[in-house]
């Protein structure tokens, strides 16, 4: 009983210290950061400390600021554009790919299957020196397009090891039944797995958005033209430009925050059930 007491406390103990440290290294922040975007520069100079926010002295100035006259509202078309196409690109080809290397038998099968993640093994800044010569003597660097075929190169080897481990596990004589029925395999795959395979095209796409909206190395590197930025290119460019002015600044972070939270918390479910796909067989 003794120990079953000093290992029930111990338990408690650590959940406090647990949410205590989640609190003050994760919440602690973003909830800084969203009192910050609601106070005026006044306020935030001669009260940096304050921790409260008080309901009638919310300004909502620096958002209209932020999206009409430093270009955000641009920004966010653009990080939506590269964002969304990146996905849709990565699911297409990442489930023709990953279900090509489950069910059809090929020479090499196996092997490309086992070295699609080298790519992914690189890290940027190995690659971004290359790339941006290669791009600048093609003449394409300052481009969105450009931008969206770098995404793909690195959200797609990940993408297509998440596919073939879930693939792996669905039942093929499901997909027997259909091609019996006359379906060829492309309706195969559009009517018996992806419909199948849907928390983990959901982690997926989750995972494909996450880096195209927050990636900030490339598009930094490779975006010249203001009218082009994406949202993480639009932040630097606003801290370098207004020294001063950090409700500004606060108030672009919560715009590239925001969105990815609601994501998390919509795909929640299907993101857990696609990580966990493939874990155990039968």
């Amino acid at each position: 009983m003794k120990r079953e007491r000093l290992e029930t406390t111990v338990l408690k103990i650590l959940r406090i210290a647990g949410f205590v440290f989640f609190i003050a290294v994760v919440a602690f922040p973003f909830y800084w950061m969203i009192i910050s975007s609601f106070k005026s520069l006044e306020e935030i100079l001669l009260h940096p400390a304050n921790l409260g926010l008080n309901i009638r002295q919310i300004d909502f100035h620096a958002y209209y600021e932020v999206l009409f006259e430093h270009g955000f509202a641009r920004y966010i078309v653009n990080s939506v554009y590269v964002s969304v196409t990146t996905v849709l690109l990565s699911l297409v080809l990442a489930t023709m790919g990953a279900y090509a290397v489950t069910r059809l038998r090929f020479r090499g099968r196996r092997l490309m299957s086992y070295s699609v993640l080298v790519i992914y093994m690189f890290p940027a800044i190995v690659l971004v020196i290359p790339l941006y010569v290669v791009f600048s003597k093609m003449g394409l660097r300052d481009s969105l397009h450009v931008l969206i075929l770098v995404y793909l190169a690195q959200t797609l080897p990940v993408a297509l090891y998440m596919l073939r481990s879930y693939f792996q596990n669905l039942p093929v004589e499901v997909e027997y039944a259909g091609l019996t029925d006359g379906c060829t395999r492309f309706g195969v795959i559009w009517r018996i797995v992806i419909p199948l395979s849907s928390p983990a095209l959901a982690s997926v796409a989750l995972y494909t958005f996450m880096i195209a909206w927050n990636e900030f190395l490339f598009a930094f590197m490779f975006l010249d033209t203001p009218e082009k930025f994406t949202l993480s290119r639009g932040v630097v460019q606003l801290s370098e430009s207004v020294h001063l002015s950090k409700q500004l600044v606060m108030a672009a972070s919560v715009m590239v925050t925001i969105p990815i939270l609601i994501l998390f918390r919509f795909f929640e479910k299907h993101l857990v059930r696609g990580l966990t796909a493939g874990a155990i067989k039968g």
